[in-house]
């Protein structure tokens, strides 16, 4: 095992003369505005948002300070009606103004989501401009419930392909799993309101890595690292309070209900281990082992530790994962018990783990696809 630890130095600003990396999140189309307003709103700090978009009305009615109408000459503000033809060319038109908003940013997330026009076909080509810029360049994106039709599911699949080459990795949400978790009761409104509580926790649980200084400290460089040219990437988040926290939270954090992929043979790990002053360092090294067993024994691990004082008998852990086959949900240790939770229990973090007698209290995160997300 290669282990990447950084300085124990308890370190809470940047070092003199070191500038913090510049991270911007682009939403796309419907989708990703919908999901930059969802982490306006829900005071995401450390990153730069812009909203792009065929859609006037759409642009002018987002808390998104940063906007660029696409294909205005070509669309006249009234959307790509579906097409991602349209939705590519639309890009392309604003080229230019795309460049500019990018340039200077260490990373840049590119959200949408797939298998409409817009989304599906502009962000291909913002991702393409990011990377050319040599930009570290993240896709977050959606794939359309079943209901939303097969010839959008067949876009979504398209759009992935090309955007898969265009970005460093790729993070992918099925929004079908997410039917495994929320009640059957829940609107449809409320279910989109999930898909963009999932987008941001994706975008959250990489940036805080960075933007967060901590005991150890997991930097721009060590993200860098593992997820350039990395292809897939798999992202879960777990928590737990009460005995044995650490352990329950890193297995949460790597089996999940929505996970249609296991990190087992990841060549690339990031972990990122935050609690209240009380976190030992024995209970570091129990969350750690957990992850180290399931991924290869020569993969690149790098290890943060952040000490939060407003965190009280809690451990959270945040789990990026590279560099490895997709294949089946194979969970390392026993799964968390499925059952159906409200939207207010997904949103408040209200849904426990049941997976063992007398254990700690668990929220349980959600973690998607080729990447999963974990929620906090």
């Amino acid at each position: 095992m290669v282990y990447s630890m950084l300085s124990s130095d308890n370190v809470t600003q940047p070092a003199p003369g070191v500038s913090p990396a510049k991270i911007k999140v682009i939403g796309v189309g419907g989708g990703g505005g919908n999901a930059v307003n969802r982490m306006i709103k829900s005071g995401l700090t450390g990153v730069e948002f812009w909203l792009m978009n065929t859609d006037l009305q759409i642009l002018n009615t987002s808390l998104c300070k940063n906007k660029i109408q696409l294909g205005a000459k070509l669309t006249n503000g009234l959307g790509a009606g579906g097409e991602p033809q349209v939705g590519e060319k639309a890009a392309e038109e604003a080229q230019q103004e795309i460049t500019q908003a990018i340039e200077g940013a260490d990373m840049v997330f590119v959200t949408a989501g797939m298998g409409g026009g817009t989304g599906t076909g502009a962000a291909p080509i913002v991702a393409k401009i990011a990377k050319d810029l040599g930009i570290l360049t993240i896709g977050v994106v959606t794939k359309p419930f079943s209901f939303e039709g097969k010839r959008r599911q067949n876009q979504a699949q398209q759009g992935l392909e090309k955007l898969r080459e265009a970005v460093d990795a790729l993070i992918v949400i099925p929004n079908d799993k997410l039917l495994d978790v929320v009640d059957r009761r829940v609107s449809l409104q409320e279910s989109f309101i999930v898909v963009d509580e999932v987008l941001l926790r994706g975008v959250q649980g990489i940036s805080d890595i960075i933007t967060i200084p901590g005991l150890i400290n997991v930097d721009f460089a060590d993200v860098k690292s593992v997820m350039q040219a990395s292809g897939s990437a798999l992202m879960g988040i777990g928590r737990g309070t009460g005995e044995g926290r650490a352990i329950e939270a890193a297995k949460i954090a790597i089996n999940s209900q929505l996970l249609e992929t296991s990190i087992n043979g990841a060549s690339g790990v990031i972990v990122n281990i935050t609690g209240g002053p009380d976190m030992t360092l024995h209970e570091v090294t129990d969350a750690t082992n957990i992850i180290n067993d399931a991924v290869l024994d020569d993969a690149r691990v790098i290890i943060g530790a952040v000490v939060d004082d407003n965190i009280q008998g809690e451990i959270q852990i945040t789990v990026i994962a590279t560099g490895f086959e997709l294949r089946s949900q194979m969970p390392i240790e026993e799964k968390v018990e499925s059952r159906s939770i409200s939207a207010a229990e997904f949103f408040s973090g209200a849904f426990n783990s049941t997976s063992a007698p007398k254990a700690p209290t668990m929220s349980s995160f959600s973690e998607i696809q080729i990447p999963d997300f974990l929620r906090k």
